[in-house]
This record gives structure tokens, sequence and C-alpha cells, in this order.
């Protein structure tokens, strides 16, 4: 198997409201997917933003068209085989109505929860018609050297995707976290947790220790540009 690639795809930005940050001002975030070139085809993990009066006033988005993103990271719509959205709220499948007929992977929970949830999501995007999904039930080797691995927090049904590389294995977190000091966080309370109990100190999700355990080199997230490493 040859080397596998991974690109960031920029599909623009928003402005997430005072009452939706941890800082209780508002603050401009990054839209990013990822495209993983595989000698089985071109998989992209997100989608880009949706559009609908309510989103647009809510979060005042400045989108980047889905062809251009791609053209941008070295590919094309044509070229994508294979869509994994981390979750589907509109920020992350907006452009999946594009990709009819290609296998669309998500946990069965969260295809469940966008299709009953009021207000989840934008229906419009999820039941595209032509839309082909792959309904996934845990942690499923979709291609060789691509895992995914469910992520649950931001939403029941989160999940992200392992690349294993020769040079270092890269996990797309997408909204795991929203940025990478948190990941990193979460991944000292880990390291701490095994050293010894800490009364009172924050618990990281279970699935870290699943995450680590692949040994990562680099974490890339959807909402940050911001890279972790070891």
């Amino acid at each position: 198997m040859g080397e596998l690639e991974v690109r960031r795809v920029d599909f623009g930005y928003f402005l997430r409201p005072a009452e939706e940050t941890t800082t209780g001002t508002a603050q401009f975030e990054p839209c990013l997917g990822y495209a993983v070139r595989h000698p089985g085809g071109l998989l992209l993990v997100d989608t880009g933003m949706g559009s609908h009066p309510d989103v647009d006033d809510h979060y005042r988005p400045w989108r980047v068209p889905l062809d251009r993103a791609l053209r941008t990271a070295g590919a094309s719509v044509d070229e994508v085989t294979q869509v994994v959205n981390c979750h589907l709220h509109f920020d992350h499948c907006g452009g999946n109505p594009a990709f009819a007929g290609r296998p669309v992977f998500t946990q069965r929970t969260e295809l469940e929860t966008a299709r009953s949830a009021p207000d989840y999501t934008l229906p419009e995007l999820v039941e595209a018609p032509g839309l082909r999904y792959e309904v996934l039930d845990g942690e499923v080797e979709i291609l060789p050297g691509l895992t995914v691995v469910p992520t649950p927090g931001h939403t029941a049904g989160h999940q992200s995707v392992v690349v294993r590389r020769r040079d270092g294995t890269v996990v797309v977190a997408g909204q795991s976290h929203d940025s990478a000091s948190r990941y990193a966080a979460d991944v000292l309370a880990h390291r701490a947790a095994r050293h010894r109990t800490h009364p009172g100190a924050p618990a990281p999700p279970q699935w870290i220790e699943r995450l680590q355990r692949f040994d990562p080199a680099r974490v890339v997230f959807a909402h940050d540009h911001s890279v972790w490493v070891p």
C-alpha cells in the first residue's frame, strides 16, 4: 500500500455567538475538512457548511464553495469516492448532496438522531436525493489503514478517522474537541490518571485511550487550525 496523504480543506469560517463560547465573547472559527488520498480512492472527511436563512443570520458564515475548496487542496468533487462526516450538524455535512451514490459513513446513533431530533441539523442535507449511507455500529476499518473510531461527546454519534501513515498516524478528530489545546488537556488528564488517583480531577472521555493507542503523530480538528502533536 502506498503512502496515505492527508490534506486540509478550507470551507470558510463562521462567527460563534458569545452564548456558545466558553469565554463569553463571540469568536471566529474555521470550518475545516480533510481529504485523504488512498490507493482505494479519495476519502473526504466533512463537506462544509449548509445554508439556511436562520443559520446564516445566527452564524454569519463566509463559505468557500465545495469545488473551489477541494481544488485548492489538490482534489476535485469527481475524485471523491467516500465521505465520512464526523457528525451531521449543518457545518459538517453541507456538501453531502454533491456526493449522491457514493458511500457516506456515519454512526447509526448519529443518523437516527439527525433524522428524528427537531432542529438538530438541516434535514435537506441529510435526506438529499441519492445519498447512500454506510451505517456503522462502532469502530470499523473502512479501507486498509483507515479506521473510523466512535468519539462521542459533542454528539452521541460523533466519530473520528485514524489514518495510519508510515511516518506517523494522523487522527482527523473533527469536533471531538473544539481546539487542539482541549485535546491536549484530555490527553494529560488520561496520562495523570494512569499514574495515580487525583480526587476532583477532570475525567477525560474513555475513547481518548483508544485514540492514543494508535500512537498519533498529529491530531487535526474541524474548528481549529492548530494541530496537536505528542
